[in-house]
């Protein structure tokens, strides 16, 4: 007795593409695409349709690989979310949650994250997808690179194209740190979307489209860390996503380890250990035999704290070695974007870290060097002010934590930054456990 098809819009689909009397047929052209697109092994066939037609949800690529079979066929884009799988659906904005296939499928899928993300929403309550961040780490691992990004479309962009959008790189950058994630990150997926989607659908060569790629990775990638700061985490989730396909279509693994790391950094924030550790080691992994000092720093800092997390203070000081011998090694001659990483930011982490393993004195002995920072990094001197004095509160030193705290609470006013007010938050907390401290902890809140 055949069961009834639920999935019903990928029937229409089937039916408007002429497979809906050839199941078969469709199963061969999907295992073909995931043969050359991606080197699977896929032995589909008509039960197979049989059962996605009755509310199977194949894993990833694989309806990906349905919907360019489908797309290919009518001559027109199949978003994923048209395809009607249940599972998929349950996900807002599946497709920017994915990491991408192709290269069209990555152009695509960045500019609707981009056009979404430059009209405030009052969404930022989506979760974060545990799941699909990892996956996406396996896949920039492991899917084939891009062999030849030369697109001929109707605008030409140059490498004097893609020089002004490293100085507007710069400039968000210094924006974010000066001013916090929630000050200009609609501003910037405005440019992206306006700016920088055009220029992905133009016309350049192969190694004009590598640089070209590069840098909307790095400006993606800044969008996401915004988003993430401001705790817009579903949005955060999603951008950094794209932006580890670009790096991937630039052949940028350091970029894209930088990008994966600041995914494991998002993990740690939400209190998710083993998928931080999963994320920071596939980081440190993914960057190659020889970063420059200021990478391999960084992201054995933030294996270091994913350590921490998990509660295994061996591992936490070992890679936390690894980064402060990689930082010795830097002669500054690291990629720009990397250059922001100095002693001060790892002391910071040192002490965040030890604060979670519970050794608050350990912890103030990195307090000077955390607060050791150039004018330019506001918010981190807000969060390591915050965290000095947390230190303080759980060692005992009343007077000196709420002396901080108020030095942090009025350095947090000209920021925009979720990250900084629950840093506050964790101090006000840690002052109240004190009865005689309840008035200066009332006023961090």
């Amino acid at each position: 007795m055949h069961k009834p098809i639920t999935n019903h819009q990928l029937h229409a689909l089937m039916a408007e593409a002429g497979y809906d009397r050839s199941h078969a047929a469709l199963a061969r052209q999907v295992s073909r695409a995931g043969a050359t697109r991606y080197g699977l092994v896929l032995r589909y066939d008509g039960a197979s349709v049989y059962w996605w037609l009755r509310g199977r949800c194949p894993e990833q690529p694989v309806p990906e690989l349905i919907a360019a079979v489908l797309g290919h066929r009518l001559g027109r884009p199949v978003p994923i979310a048209e395809l009607g799988f249940a599972r998929l659906a349950q996900v807002p904005d599946a497709e920017t949650l994915v990491f991408p296939g192709s290269l069209d499928a990555a152009v695509t899928a960045s500019a609707a994250l981009w056009a979404k993300l430059s009209r405030p929403s009052a969404d930022a309550a989506q979760p974060f997808v545990p799941a699909a961040a990892v996956d996406a780490g396996w896949r920039w691992h492991f899917d084939p690179p891009d062999h030849d990004l030369a697109r001929s479309g109707s605008r030409r962009v140059d490498t004097d194209d893609v020089e002004r959008l490293r100085t507007c790189q710069d400039q968000f950058l210094d924006l974010d740190r000066r001013h916090g994630g929630g000050h200009a990150r609609t501003f910037l997926a405005e440019f992206l979307s306006r700016d920088v989607a055009p220029m992905l659908r133009g016309s350049y060569t192969d190694a004009v489209g590598r640089e070209l790629f590069a840098v909307a990775a790095e400006l993606t990638g800044t969008l996401a860390f915004m988003a993430y700061d401001a705790a817009d985490h579903a949005a955060a989730q999603r951008a950094f996503t794209q932006a580890l396909r670009l790096a991937k279509a630039a052949g940028d693994r350091t970029y894209g380890a930088h990008v994966l790391a600041n995914l494991a950094t998002q993990a740690i924030f939400l209190n998710l250990p083993a998928e931080a550790v999963r994320l920071s080691r596939a980081a440190v992994e993914g960057a190659g035999r020889r970063p420059a000092p200021a990478v391999a720093a960084r992201l054995h800092t933030t294996d270091s704290t994913a350590c921490a997390l998990a509660g295994d203070l061996p591992a936490f000081r070992a890679a936390l070695r690894r980064a402060d011998r990689a930082l010795d090694r830097d002669d500054g001659t690291g990629p720009s974007w990397a250059r922001y990483f100095t002693p001060a930011h790892l002391a910071g982490t040192a002490m965040r870290c030890l604060l979670d393993l519970d050794r608050p004195a350990e912890a103030l002995t990195h307090a000077g060097q955390a607060l050791q920072l150039a004018p330019g990094n506001a918010r981190t001197r807000a969060l390591h002010t915050a965290l000095t004095a947390t230190a303080h509160a759980q060692a005992g030193h009343i007077d000196q934590a709420a002396a901080l705290g108020m030095r942090a609470a009025g350095l947090a006013r000209h920021l925009r930054s979720r990250r900084v007010q629950a840093r506050l938050a964790t101090l006000a907390r840690a002052l109240a456990k004190h009865q005689a401290c309840r008035r200066p902890a009332t006023s961090l809140k």
